[in-house]
């Protein structure tokens, strides 16, 4: 008998694999560095929110999330019509891909771009073009450079995960005026929340200049929400009327809406995790860099730190020494970064911790 065959590209899927929160042998209560969650968590507003909701649990979901949408659209300035809000901004990336590629087509994004990138390229058959990178930055014009008749799709993460970089505004609209008219230019801005640049822009005037330019942003990060799975993209109106076709109908849960709106509401809670990050990202990063280690800047919350390659001082060996010391950082290998590690920015106490596992190891005989 013959076995069910996946489409062409399913196979090629090299499975997405999260920041760890335990390890074999290790603590059971580790401090987990290794996922860019929120430091401070949610909103006593939104926690509040999402208690409320489980009055309602035999009901389905209001199908279109709208007063979520109006929520979002208040505190942005934006039109909530062209608001379309996902489980998790992930969904909003595959529906992309799945409205605007497929077979024959191509994908473009960076070589340390997020994993997801080519990830739902193979999902729709897409075939993922990968560019150079100057020194982990995005680099415009190896980006145009890899464009070809085939292209649908270009990623850009900005900031980027895992190197913690970004293009500024310019760079960003440089990158559009490049583009052909009906290739769909996605921009990912988890960290917007966090970016303190006078030159950073998270696309929200391309995407009202033109009609294939969508932005893409998450609760996970500086909300606080990653439980719930809970992203929104901003998009012309008729993009968003793809992505609403494509969606499940009842796809954002009534939890999770409850909870979004009050976080969004709730920018006094966003602006404490701001600065909090603000204060504690140079603290740690100059506590990395005094024990010479190359720490590359960032402008979210989290900081990539590039071990030796002497034996003993390896990435490899820094990752074991942390984990059998409580925390866990994020293992880089899957974005061709096998020489570093991710730290995010958590608590003060985590923090403190962690600057100290770090002087210990490099402090080994």
């Amino acid at each position: 008998m013959t076995a069910p065959a996946p489409r062409p590209g399913i196979l090629d899927i090299e499975p997405y694999r999260p920041g760890k929160s335990s390890v074999p042998g290790g603590p059971a209560h580790a401090i987990k560095l290794s996922a860019n969650e929120g430091a401070l968590g949610p909103s006593p507003a939104a926690l509040a929110a999402y208690a409320g909701a489980a009055k309602t649990l035999h009901v389905y979901p209001e199908g279109g999330a709208v007063t979520l949408r109006e929520a979002i659209g208040r505190v942005h300035g934006l039109d909530p019509d062209r608001i379309v809000c996902g489980a998790g901004s992930d969904e909003l990336l595959y529906n992309i891909a799945r409205g605007y590629a497929g077979p024959g087509d191509e994908i473009v994004y960076s070589r340390h771009g997020f994993n997801i990138y080519p990830i739902v390229s193979h999902a729709v058959g897409a075939t993922p073009v990968v560019a150079p990178e100057e020194k982990l930055v995005f680099d415009v014009d190896a980006v145009l450079a890899c464009v070809t008749e085939r292209t649908r799709l270009v990623f850009i993460a900005n900031p980027n995960n895992p190197t913690g970089s970004y293009i500024p505004a310019d760079e960003l609209a440089r990158l559009r005026a490049g583009l052909r008219d009906d290739i769909v230019l996605v921009i990912d801005c988890a960290y917007a929340e966090f970016v303190m640049r006078n030159d950073y822009s998270t696309g929200v005037e391309l995407v009202d200049r033109g009609a294939n330019t969508v932005m893409t942003r998450t609760f996970s990060k500086i909300y606080g929400l990653a439980a719930l799975r809970l992203g929104w993209a901003y998009a012309p109106s008729a993009i968003a009327d793809v992505l609403n076709r494509l969606r499940g109908p009842f796809n954002i849960s009534t939890a999770a809406q409850a909870a979004g709106r009050a976080a969004v509401e709730d920018q006094a809670h966003v602006n404490r995790a701001r600065d909090h990050n603000a204060a504690w990202l140079p603290w740690f990063a100059e506590r990395m860099q005094a024990l010479g280690l190359h720490v590359y800047p960032s402008a979210a919350n989290f900081i990539l730190v590039r071990f030796p390659d002497t034996p003993g001082r390896t990435a490899a060996d820094a990752f074991a020494f942390f984990a059998g010391n409580g925390v866990i950082p994020r293992e880089t290998n899957g974005y061709h970064l096998p020489d570093c590690l991710r730290f995010t920015i958590g608590r003060e106490d985590e923090l403190t911790l962690a600057a100290d596992i770090a002087r210990r190891f490099m402090a080994q005989g």
